[in-house]
């Protein structure tokens, strides 16, 4: 529903990256959502970008900066010379990167700003971390209680923190096609024991130590999906060829159709080495899949262990392997982890709930905004 015209918001959104993943999905939930409250979005974002491209096809504002490293003090200018033309209400940076630029260029414009930290690493104490998070940033929002911990061990005041989960749009995880249309599709027959795996293929998401568990078992009838590209495809194709997986592993490359495959797959599996929350589970939740997952950071947080999914040590792959042999191998278990993991998606997970925590961390800025710049007059 529209709000009044003098409840409209005007915030820009700074991102840094070039690619498009999990943090740029996020993005534009955010932003979708608030656009069907009437508030307007503005994206600053690397020209060329995949953002930039999503955000003109779905007729967002786009302006257009070369970021190309954190402490370009070009970009930042050319950053607050653009929050100085568009007048944004409040600055919303989502990286790394627009975390420096978008947030210099917000505090030389005079605009209030906010970030979202969606990483567990390490917060490093000391005088940047005071900085940006003490002058720069108004907030910075957590997307899960182990992002939060982070940061409060950084030395991030709690008082600054909010707990803002991620979350997703299950409308947008229909399958095109029936469970056995897909499955045929992609050659799997119906005794096939099919996984997935949804992710950049990098180092911390630990697809290496999941095709080692493959190659100890679960049963000789499983075959692994795996959706996404990255720096570490080419090393672990070849792992999969020492591990003799080549004829049960395929690469399936960068996909936009994982509601097919979470519809055609039986497990899905995240491995990762870090996650601050891990959206991909919960998109295999809502679907009703379950997940098998490392205990790590948001996502040990996001997956119940033995209601939703099974969660076992990182870099463990005879864990993995058992895991994911006891799922195969239980059909009711299956069922229960799926339905269970359907209902905490609902309850906890959903893109509104999002919306509104951040459109109620907006307004409570700019009221401070507002009151700090009272007092001060």
């Amino acid at each position: 529903m529209t709000r009044p015209a003098e409840a409209v918001l005007r915030v820009a959104h700074v991102s840094g990256e070039t690619g498009f993943s999990g943090g740029e999905v996020q993005l534009f939930l955010l932003m979708e959502g608030l656009r069907a409250r009437g508030h307007a979005n503005l994206l600053v974002c690397p020209p060329g970008s995949r953002a930039a491209q999503h955000a003109e096809a779905r007729g967002f504002e786009v302006a257009c900066v070369p970021m190309r490293n954190d402490f370009s003090l070009g970009a930042a200018r050319a950053i607050a010379r653009c929050f100085a033309e568009q007048r944004p209400d409040l600055v919303h940076c989502h990286t790394g990167r627009a975390n420096w630029l978008g947030g210099l260029a917000a505090k030389c414009a005079g605009v209030p700003a906010l970030s979202t930290r969606r990483m567990d690493r390490r917060v490093k104490p000391g005088l940047r971390t005071r900085w940006l998070y003490g002058s720069v940033m108004q907030r910075v929002a957590a997307i899960s209680p182990a992002v939060e911990r982070r940061l409060r061990e950084g030395g991030v005041p709690a008082e600054r923190i909010r707990l803002i989960w991620s979350a997703i749009d299950p409308a947008t995880l229909a399958p095109s096609a029936p469970r056995d249309v897909l499955r045929e599709r992609l050659g799997a027959s119906p005794e096939t024991r099919c996984l997935l795996v949804a992710a950049n293929l990098v180092h911390r998401k630990g697809v290496d130590v999941l095709l080692e568990a493959l190659a100890r078992g679960p049963r000789e009838d499983t075959v692994l999906w795996i959706a996404g590209d990255g720096e570490a495809r080419a090393a672990l194709e070849a792992a999969s060829a020492r591990h003799g997986l080549t004829d049960r592993v395929r690469f399936l490359g960068r996909r936009d159709d994982v509601a097919d495959l979470l519809e055609a797959c039986d497990v899905f599996v995240l491995p990762s080495r870090q996650e601050g929350l891990g959206v991909a589970a919960l998109e295999a939740m809502a679907r009703a899949r379950p997940v098998v997952a490392s205990a790590v950071g948001g996502l040990a947080e996001a997956v119940v262990d033995g209601e939703t999914g099974l969660l076992v040590p990182t870099d463990d792959a005879p864990a993995l392997a058992a895991a994911l042999g006891r799922v195969l191998d239980d059909a009711a278990l299956v069922a229960r982890l799926g339905a269970a993991g359907s209902r905490r998606v609902a309850e906890h997970f959903l893109a509104d709930a999002m919306v509104d925590a951040y459109e109620e961390l907006y307004r409570e800025i700019l009221a401070e905004t507002r009151s700090g710049r009272a007092g001060a007059a």
